[in-house]
């Protein structure tokens, strides 16, 4: 059985600056037959989600408008880490401003790459068993959340009916809900 070689990177352009994310052109040489090709890659800072509980076994989620199906979304917090900011810390941080939730000591559910034919970054998944509403919501003009308390009993069925269906939240849920329900 063959082994396969990594691609070797010729040259890198960065061709849009989103504000929250660049897209670049990489230019590599395949292994195979040393041809160059172009590939597009979306670089950001990594990504964070956390699953908050309450005492109740109640899971903390966000409802908001997301632009891409053009609707209301069924979420758990989540956001991005900023520079020198720790997973961690900028979950509980998202948490918080997201709900007015504040969180303990968050486990990690550890980290996955979003989409790796397109993405560089990663994803770092936490939960935490003890949520208390502590403050207002902190949205902004850009984001707009509004709490809804989900029993962890019917979080199941929420996703096998597709009520929840924000694909990276999804892996979350079920990677919680598999080892920790």
């Amino acid at each position: 059985m063959p082994r396969l070689k990594p691609w070797r990177e010729i040259a890198r352009e960065q061709l849009l600056d989103c504000r929250v994310f660049t897209v670049e052109r990489s230019m590599a040489a395949s292994p195979v037959d040393g041809e160059p090709h172009d590939y597009f890659r979306i670089q950001s800072r990594d990504w964070v989600q956390i699953i908050p509980l309450t005492g109740s076994r109640e899971v903390v989620m966000v409802r908001q408008y997301r632009h891409g199906p053009s609707d209301f979304v069924l979420e758990i917090p989540g956001g991005i880490v900023d520079d020198g900011e720790d997973p961690a810390v900028a979950a509980a941080r998202e948490c918080l401003e997201e709900t007015g939730y504040r969180t303990g000591e968050l486990h990690s559910l550890g980290s996955l790459n979003p989409n790796p034919a397109i993405h560089s970054h990663r994803l770092h998944a936490f939960y935490a068993h003890d949520a208390v509403p502590v403050a207002p919501i902190q949205n902004t003009g850009t984001e707009q959340t509004e709490v809804e308390l989900v029993p962890l009993d019917r979080l199941a069925d929420l996703l096998r009916a597709g009520r929840i269906d924000h694909a990276l939240v999804v892996a979350t849920l079920w990677r919680f809900l598999h080892d920790h329900a």
